[in-house]
């Protein structure tokens, strides 16, 4: 017989209107989380993730991509003021 599957569920983050950003900028790439005051993960985006190759993901074009991505999807969850 096959084993069967744990069932996990899915944790839950409460949104409130207010939350923190954080920028991870290294060499390579740059990563911005949007959390709530508890720290936990709201949104989040790279410029990796935007479609950038290689040297042209550490630009500032390329970070202001990745952070309007992170905006509009934090800001469609409930997030108003970072």
């Amino acid at each position: 017989m096959a084993k069967s599957k744990k069932v996990t569920k899915k944790r839950i983050v409460v949104i409130e209107p207010v939350g923190q950003a954080h920028v991870n900028a290294t060499f390579n790439n740059i990563i911005i989380t949007l959390t709530n005051n508890n720290g936990q993960t709201i949104s989040w985006s790279s410029a990796g993730k935007m479609g950038f190759k290689g040297s042209k993901k550490n630009t500032p074009y390329a970070a202001g991509q990745a952070a309007s991505d992170c905006a509009k999807v934090a800001f469609d969850l409930g997030l108003r003021k970072v």
